[in-house]
């Protein structure tokens, strides 16, 4: 089976301590080396973490030998949350509500899956909007695995009722289901209404690309309309890239508190370092600015 490495480290000697990655596919993009290594580096520990792209058909042979492998665990991203979530030996009760495994480690000679995206969500509105977990009601935009996290967090944490709205109201009627009583389901046409109560507004949905053409010539997505929102609403967005959502951008206008993405980014990236690398990080000023200088360069 071959194993797409995407860091040059990949072809350096083995090094010393636990080693541990980030697989998807693609998986050029992921700002978790950056995360991690600089964790690695700040508390002076041994250990890497690698970018290992992996095809989709591929990750059943990559999963089977994991336990014969040098990784002492890693996370998982698009489009392999699914299929590592069935393929584990046990669970955590987060995966299991999710339906989808974003880390996995070993206990004994199990592969073990978690869920750390509820964590994350959670994690970092505690840290950049107070308040949060008091909404009586909170609307979340779309539903994808994303927002399964983002209902499961919400549920969590205390909050008595969340809509899901979404462009297909039979997707967002499914998600709330698998939820049970204090989630509904709705589409388009009930937004100003859902708006209308919301105390807490959640996106979920990303953000399409821009034509390279169009961003030449100044173009920027059209805000969304936050009118029917009541004043005291507060408004997060889990998309960190950019990191001035065109969302977050229309709640500004509006004088509402808000919350980037980044930090959820950055929050669910502990639970898997602390089991990978046996200390517990920090998430610091200092690395939210070392994320947000690389996103820049990235452009």
């Amino acid at each position: 089976m071959a194993h797409v490495f995407e860091d040059d480290e990949a072809a350096s000697p083995p090094p010393e301590g636990p080693e541990a990655f980030v697989t998807g596919w693609p998986v050029w993009q992921s700002r978790s080396p950056l995360i991690h290594g600089t964790w690695l580096a700040t508390l002076g520990l041994p250990g890497s973490y690698v970018r290992l792209g992996i095809p989709p058909e591929e990750m059943e042979d990559f999963l089977a030998g994991f336990l014969d492998g040098p990784y002492v665990g890693g996370n998982v991203t698009i489009p392999h949350k699914e299929a590592v979530f069935r393929a584990v030996s046990k669970r955590d009760a987060a995966a299991d509500a999710i339906g989808a495994v974003n880390t996995l480690w070993r206990e004994g000679t199990a592969l073990v899956g978690g869920n750390t995206d509820s964590y994350g969500f959670a994690a970092n509105l505690d840290e950049r909007l107070s308040g949060w977990a008091d909404a009586g009601e909170a609307v979340v935009l779309g539903a994808g695995g994303a927002a399964r996290a983002v209902v499961h967090a919400l549920l969590e944490r205390g909050v008595k009722r969340v809509s899901i709205l979404n462009r297909t109201s039979a997707r967002a009627e499914a998600l709330a289901e698998s939820f049970g009583p204090g989630v509904s389901g709705h589409g388009e046409e009930e937004r100003a209404a859902l708006f209308g109560r919301a105390d807490l507004l959640v996106n979920t949905v990303p953000i399409p690309p821009v034509d390279p053409e169009m961003a030449r010539y100044g173009y920027e997505p059209k805000l969304p309309d936050l009118c029917a929102l009541p004043d005291h609403a507060l408004v997060t967005d889990i998309v960190y890239v950019p990191v001035e959502t065109p969302t977050l951008r229309a709640a500004a206008a509006r004088g509402l508190r808000t919350a980037d993405g980044l930090g959820m980014l950055l929050h669910q990236a502990v639970p898997g370092f602390e089991r990978w690398f046996g200390r517990r990080p920090e998430v610091t000023e200092d690395l939210r600015a070392l994320v947000l200088a690389d996103i820049a360069k990235a452009g």
